[in-house]
């Protein structure tokens, strides 16, 4: 019995992926979780699934955050990313941060059954498209990712508010906490990443290119 978790937050879209999973796979249960701390739960439960399929963009989940944390938590669980961004930059951070596929949401059923079974067979899968210009990282983006992998998901929208430049007081509005847990989250994010002011961890944010954090 073949154990699949998808995490994804479009309902539609997990509903479809589903029924291609059980149309190509015999004798499988498929797990869903709609947002990055259901995946976590989800994940610390079964503890013999065979693949996550990883949505870049849910609750918690905030682009490549997802993705570093639960490789770091789970670093034996077979991981295939699949994305509506099929931008090379992004997929080569995926495949370099521990993915073992990248499948775009606009492939068709036999593609992702195929590229799945590639994947379960430890193999890495990228659309033929895509595995010519896909580029690996530098030496101080996989120390990032290391860094960034010990925040938690409430430390990591903290930190991607600065980036963007808020101030400690439009950060405490827009999460719905006081002033003083940011400035102790930010405390804490400063000991994790190794940096003594908000510079110096705008330009660690920027390497990992954060967008806006999506609310759980």
């Amino acid at each position: 019995m073949s154990k699949f978790l998808i995490a994804d937050d479009h309902p539609l879209f997990r509903e479809a992926l589903k029924g291609a999973l059980q149309n190509a796979f015999s004798e499988l249960t498929v797990f869903e979780s709609d947002n990055f701390k259901s995946t976590l739960e989800i994940l610390d439960k079964e503890d013999d699934l065979d693949i996550l399929l990883l949505d870049l963009h849910m609750p918690g989940n905030d682009d490549l955050y997802g993705l570093i944390r639960i490789r770091e938590e789970h670093p034996d669980l077979p991981i295939a990313v699949i994305s509506g961004s099929e931008e090379i930059n992004v997929v080569s951070k995926v495949m370099a941060y521990g993915a073992l596929g990248f499948i775009p949401k606009s492939s068709s059923s036999v593609e992702i059954a195929a590229a799945i079974n590639e994947v379960l067979a430890g193999e890495t899968w990228l659309p033929e498209s895509m595995k010519d210009k896909v580029n690996g990282l530098s030496h101080d983006e996989v120390e990032v990712a290391v860094q960034v992998a010990s925040l938690t998901p409430q430390q990591y929208k903290v930190l991607s508010y600065l980036h963007e430049g808020l101030l400690n007081k439009q950060i405490a509005y827009e999460l719905n906490i006081s002033e003083a847990t940011v400035k102790a989250h930010i405390t804490a994010i400063f000991r994790k990443l190794g940096v003594y002011n908000r510079t110096q961890a705008v330009l660690i944010a920027a390497k990992l290119q954060l967008e806006s954090p999506v609310e759980a």
